[in-house]
């Protein structure tokens, strides 16, 4: 377990250059900082549910871009990756990359889960990279464009280190382990898959039942490892296969 103070390195450098490049404004640094602070600093002076209650909400805040004083950096322009796709820009979003490196920092702190049926996990996470493309095909979401884009490796740096780190931390490691607690293994995992997809209703209600089966899949992989890097490389690797075989994000209506 690495000490408070080198896990504190990764979001503060991230913070101060984001103060830096002028991406992230005084108010944008006096939240984070705040947060930083409620989430590594008082789990053992308030009461589970505050601390616990408290940072759910300001993760959600940071990840849905509704905390104020943060600017994204563009990336690229908008430009359609495959013929028939909507045309996507890339981005770097700091509240969604600062949520997930102050995540990891409290995620770093605590003792290893024990791990439950390794093997079941390996064998859903082949389940989950078979099923969830194929539903998304089925539905008529994405069409099949295998395709290797310009400047993929900036994608990957981008949707690896910020969208899915910060949103495996968010949802497994924060939200799904304390309804695991509450609900017993299946209604937590449950929960949390239905939640993870609801988060995805603003791109189509569609897409949100495709990353409903694929949040069961992350869960169960993350429940029956009881790690949390093989649920992060089966997200990482769902997305890798919807951007190099996929239409992406999603087919033109």
């Amino acid at each position: 377990m690495p000490p408070l103070h080198l896990r504190l390195l990764l979001p503060t450098l991230a913070l101060g250059l984001g103060v830096a490049f002028g991406y992230v404004d005084w108010l944008g640094l006096t939240l984070t900082a705040l947060y930083l602070a409620w989430v590594l600093f008082t789990e053992d002076h308030l009461p589970r549910w505050l601390w616990w209650g408290g940072g759910l909400l300001g993760g959600i805040a940071l990840a849905a871009h509704l905390m104020p004083g943060f600017q994204p950096t563009p990336l690229w322009p908008a430009r359609q990756l495959s013929p028939g796709a909507t045309p996507y820009a890339l981005r770097l979003s700091w509240d969604k990359l600062l949520l997930g490196l102050i995540l990891l920092a409290w995620w770093l702190g605590r003792l290893p889960l024990p791990a439950r049926r390794p093997g079941a996990a390996l064998l859903v996470g082949v389940a989950t990279l078979v099923a969830v493309p194929l539903l998304a095909l089925s539905l008529g979401l994405v069409g099949w464009q295998p395709k290797w884009p310009q400047q993929l490796w900036l994608w990957l740096a981008v949707n690896l280190g910020v969208a899915v780190l910060a949103e495996e931390l968010l949802f497994r490691a924060w939200l799904q382990e304390a309804l695991v607690v509450r609900l017993g293994a299946a209604g937590g995992i449950v929960l949390t898959a239905l939640l993870f997809g609801a988060a995805h209703i603003p791109f189509s209600p569609l897409f949100a039942v495709v990353a409903t089966v694929a949040g069961l899949g992350y869960g169960l992989v993350f429940h029956l490892s009881g790690r949390l890097w093989p649920a992060l490389l089966l997200h990482g690797a769902v997305n890798a296969l919807h951007v190099l075989l996929l239409s992406y994000p999603l087919r033109s209506a």
